[in-house]
């Protein structure tokens, strides 16, 4: 009996191992690129306006949003 239980622990703890890699925080991942689309939008409407003050204020949206997906991303890893 304690060489079957031996036997199938080492079969679960080889099956374990065989997943290998590390896990990806792919929430953070959907985060960042989340951001990325919202920068890409404010970046479109900032090269769309014509009005100067609104166009700074539209690309240091997108500053921001850049800067939060660079943040997501390094929380991914």
């Amino acid at each position: 009996m304690k060489k079957i239980l031996i036997l199938a622990a080492t079969a679960g703890l080889m099956s374990l191992a065989a997943c290998g890699g590390t896990p990806t925080n792919t929430t953070a991942e959907n985060v960042a690129e989340s951001h990325e689309a919202n920068a890409a939008i404010y970046e479109e409407a900032a090269d769309n306006t014509s009005n100067e003050v609104a166009e700074a204020v539209l690309e240091n949206a997108a500053d921001v949003q850049e800067n939060m997906a660079d943040a997501a991303e390094a929380n991914a890893n």
